[in-house]
């Protein structure tokens, strides 16, 4: 079965950085759009970042400049590198694919995705 396992989060100071992991099994990796949300404490889960299997990529407004989402379909894996970390970036941030391979509203709908990894905390300190 599919299965998303994300990685990497921690505390870190604000202007710091860190990089996010999501390793994928049980599907053809390079076949499919992969995507970031996160969700903070009383908040709803958002949109972060996107990387198509075609190698488009997007980004939500909060952290365009400042994160990057990349991949290796060698290792079916997935990144996000986060930079100049502001307290605000605090939350629980999750990795997403799209098995349809269509989207019926848009990339950035939590919606969208089937698939859902188990989240990994981030937490930045002022």
């Amino acid at each position: 079965q599919v299965e998303l396992v994300e990685s990497g989060g921690g505390l870190v100071q604000a202007g710091g950085s860190l990089r996010l992991s999501c390793a994928a099994s049980g599907l053809g990796f390079s076949k499919y759009d992969m995507a970031w949300f996160r969700q903070a404490p009383g908040k709803e889960r958002e949109f972060v970042g996107f990387f198509s299997r075609t190698g488009t990529s997007y980004y939500s407004d909060p952290v365009k400049g400042r994160f990057t989402v990349s991949r290796d379909n060698a290792r079916k894996t997935v990144y996000l590198q986060m930079n100049s970390l502001k307290p605000e970036d605090t939350a629980v941030y999750y990795c997403a694919t799209n098995l349809r391979q269509t989207y019926s509203r848009r990339y950035d709908y939590e919606s969208e995705y089937d698939y859902w990894g188990q989240g990994t905390q981030v937490t930045v300190s002022s």
